[in-house]
């Protein structure tokens, strides 16, 4: 794949709008598909996503639309970039349209929702044997196209696939890396976002350096136990999908997962605290998805569990820690 390649963007938030952004060079088209054609009027308008990414101006080479055929048209690599609740319906979608690339890359993060399902899973099971990747890591989407030197990770079980995409979408300062543990890549980048809730939460109810690191540390630990039972390996956990996007997500006001946490531990509640979001925030589903999928495997995930209480109005905030702490003390490891 050559600069020169067309390359499909499915969705128009913050995400989807800096990748279209990031994958410009000279010669090149970018599509940037939104599924809402008032939207597209003003992305051609004002060439500015005003509402998910204010004051960024994109440039002539990327073509909006708000059909899926003409942004897949030609196009040699499709980014999907919606919700995870987004991802099955799009992909269903694409395949009763004939429109299915020859790959695509996931930059979605999340669990489906009923099933745990990866989202990689969820690709194969509409469109068949396509070649997926997956893009993760601590990649807030303002940061990036700030040019603040970032850092990414794009998994396979196809090296060539990976390394074609890490040519076409890397640059000097957003830094790609490879890898071919495609299930611990999407584990990670799916099962930090309920973790930055928690954080959130505890910074909410003004907790100090010590709580934050507790629950990030047991938090990890979840991670690495669910995302081995579920086919990860465990050294993906401490890279760039697991302990680097955990770090920026867990304590930045750019993050939605925190800020939805902060205002949950505050007192506010989920409903009005979403509303005010105006965004998805992933880890609100992915608490639940994550702990069906542990459930399944036999594996204990108490915070993540007590997330899914807090989340589900099973338990307020300040019940949800008192449990955490009563837990028997046991060993570490």
């Amino acid at each position: 794949m050559t600069d020169a390649d067309p390359v499909a963007v499915l969705g128009g938030g913050s995400w989807g709008t800096a990748l279209a952004w990031l994958l410009c060079r000279p010669g090149s088209t970018v599509r940037l598909w939104a599924r809402d054609p008032a939207q597209v009027r003003a992305l051609i308008q004002s060439r500015e996503n005003k509402h998910y990414l204010p004051g960024l101006t994109l440039p002539a080479s990327v073509l909006f639309t708000a059909d899926p055929a003409v942004a897949l048209d030609g196009a040699r690599a499709v980014i999907i970039a919606v919700p995870s609740d987004a991802v099955g319906p799009l992909c269903a979608h694409l395949r009763a349209a004939g429109g299915a690339p020859a790959g695509m890359l996931l930059a979605a993060k999340g669990l489906e929702r009923g099933s745990g399902r990866r989202l990689s899973q969820v690709v194969q099971a509409e469109l068949g044997a396509v070649q997926v990747a997956v893009l993760s890591g601590p990649n807030l989407a303002r940061e990036v196209v700030q040019l603040t030197p970032t850092a990414s990770v794009i998994a396979s079980e196809d090296p060539d696939w990976s390394r074609e995409l890490q040519v076409r979408l890397g640059t000097p300062v957003f830094r790609i890396y490879t890898n071919t543990d495609l299930a611990g890549v999407e584990l990670a980048g799916a099962l930090k976002n309920p973790l930055a809730i928690a954080a959130g939460i505890s910074d909410g109810l003004g907790y100090g350096a010590n709580t934050r690191a507790a629950l990030l540390t047991r938090g990890l630990a979840e991670m690495v136990r669910l995302g081995v039972a579920a086919g990860g390996r465990a050294s993906t956990f401490s890279g760039l999908a697991g302990l680097g996007d955990l770090m920026a997500t867990a304590g930045s006001p750019l993050s939605r997962n925190y800020r939805v946490g902060l205002a949950l531990g505050r007192g506010d509640g989920l409903a009005m605290v979403l509303a005010a979001l105006g965004q998805v925030a992933e880890g609100v589903p992915t608490t639940a998805a994550a702990c069906l999928l542990a459930h399944s495997l036999g594996v204990e995930v108490p915070i993540l569990a007590g997330l899914r209480r807090v989340l589900d109005g099973g338990a307020s905030v300040q019940d949800a820690v008192v449990d955490l702490l009563a837990r028997p003390f046991r060993e570490e490891a």
